[in-house]
């Protein structure tokens, strides 16, 4: 009988619906239970009232309790990685950034996230994202757990005032697995982009472009006694079609020059660890259509005395410079099934080498000059090749593979030796990872 009850009310309730919206739409509000009423019996009348008391209440209770405009999400992605040099073969999950530092095989990947949203009825929006590690806060060398923490204040018509500490917004790929279709990240991402901004600015359009742009302290939530001059940091997406996008971005100010925290090879003399000026821009495009989507980025970044070969003759330091280009297409062969191709290159010779952060030779992740005899003056440049895939288990877990091949112009990546100080260094030209992970999320 209850059966029968509930379903008359739902073919009712839907054939009053046109009605009712019209009632919505021309009656004052208190007049709106009269009209939804019409045509129903007294039971059905009473059943409606019960239903419309229970959501009112339902309602109230969500608002006392702040839950109106919340939201809540996060994800784990746990990942093995077998590195060939390294003759390692591990499950990376949660690994402090004091135990082994940020490198192409290690990451963003390999961690746990929570991330919180408040929207208040003025539109005041608010957003923290944690994670234990390997967040911007942890990666940033700050010990933080804390990756993302924003306000977003509507200001007038369509601008909004934008604070806090700001993951990088610059290129096509997404630091949190979720976002993205590979494990690891392209070489760009790794190496020529900040992790995060902490900082103040405003977000707008400029015609059919959506702007953002701030000033902000660059990979630090305070900058040392004495310095007292922001960074510039901006954002421009244009969406041609539902189809076809790009966007652009860049930086310019001063940064932490972590190779001045070197003496001079000349002098014997420590060369002054103060920021120096560093300017990015790169461009990038999404195309996405049916099963196949396309991505591409381009990129140029220079940063004053930064370079990891000083000068031969005076010790001093010179200027770090390079240039990059990355493209990634991926196909589903099935709803579940996607296949990925990325290639990854960067040109950075000029004065021994040197990259956004990375100031010094490193032989876990193939940068600087040849280390078996040859030129100081030259930096290697550096390419990936990585092929993959990923499979969605389900609405809220995908599987992910990967087997990756980074290549140098000069002999740059360490073996197991070379990296751990044992008896038998040696140096190549290459490295290969395979690698694969699970991304569960909410």
């Amino acid at each position: 009988m209850r059966t029968t009850r509930v379903m008359t009310l739902a073919l009712t309730a839907a054939f009053a619906l046109p009605a009712i919206a019209a009632a919505q739409a021309t009656e004052p509000k208190k007049d709106q239970p009269k009209a939804a009423r019409q045509g129903m019996t007294a039971e059905q009348e009473a059943e409606l009232n019960r239903v419309v008391v229970k959501t009112e209440a339902l309602e109230d209770t969500r608002d006392e309790s702040g839950l109106k405009g919340f939201k809540i999400s996060g994800y784990a992605d746990v990942n093995y990685v077998y590195n060939v040099n390294k003759e390692r073969g591990t499950f990376q999950f949660l690994v402090p950034i004091d135990k082994e530092s940020y490198g192409y095989d290690n990451s963003y990947f390999g961690a746990v996230a929570l991330d919180v949203q408040k929207e208040t009825d003025g539109g005041t929006r608010y957003r923290l994202t944690i994670g234990p590690h390997r967040s911007t806060g942890d990666v940033m060398g700050e010990a933080s757990i804390v990756h993302e923490a924003t306000v977003s204040i509507p200001l007038k018509g369509d601008v909004r005032l934008l604070a806090g500490q700001i993951p990088d917004w610059q290129g096509y790929e997404y630091l949190p697995p979720t976002q993205n279709k590979l494990i690891t990240h392209n070489l760009l991402f790794d190496f020529t982009l900040p992790s995060a901004y902490v900082g103040a600015g405003l977000e707008f359009s400029l015609g059919d472009v959506a702007m953002k742009a701030a000033v902000v302290n660059v990979n630090t939530s305070v900058r040392n006694v004495g310095e007292n001059v922001p960074s510039l940091v901006f954002r421009g997406d244009y969406e041609v079609s539902e189809f076809l996008g790009f966007g652009f971005a860049g930086l310019l100010g001063p940064k932490t020059n972590f190779r001045a925290d070197d003496v001079n090879p000349v002098t014997s003399e420590p060369y002054d660890p103060k920021d120096t000026l560093a300017a990015t821009f790169e461009v990038d495009a999404w195309y996405t259509r049916g099963d196949l989507s396309l991505f591409g980025q381009l990129t140029y970044g220079q940063q004053a005395d930064a370079a990891i070969t000083p000068d031969p003759a005076t010790g001093e330091l010179r200027d770090a410079r390079w240039y990059g280009a990355s493209a990634l297409a991926a196909y589903k062969f099935t709803p579940r099934f996607e296949g990925v191709l990325r290639g990854d290159y960067i040109l950075n010779s000029e004065n021994g080498g040197g990259l956004f952060d990375w100031n010094f030779a490193d032989a876990a992740n193939g940068l600087g000059p040849d280390q078996l005899g040859g030129d100081p003056e030259k930096g290697t440049d550096r390419y990936a090749i990585t092929v993959g895939f990923n499979y969605a288990i389900n609405a809220n877990a995908t599987f992910k593979a990967e087997y990756r091949y980074d290549g140098a112009t000069k002999n740059v990546f360490g073996n197991k030796d070379a990296l751990t100080g044992g008896a038998s260094p040696d140096f190549g030209k290459s490295n290969s990872l395979v690698s694969t992970g699970v991304v569960v999320f909410f």
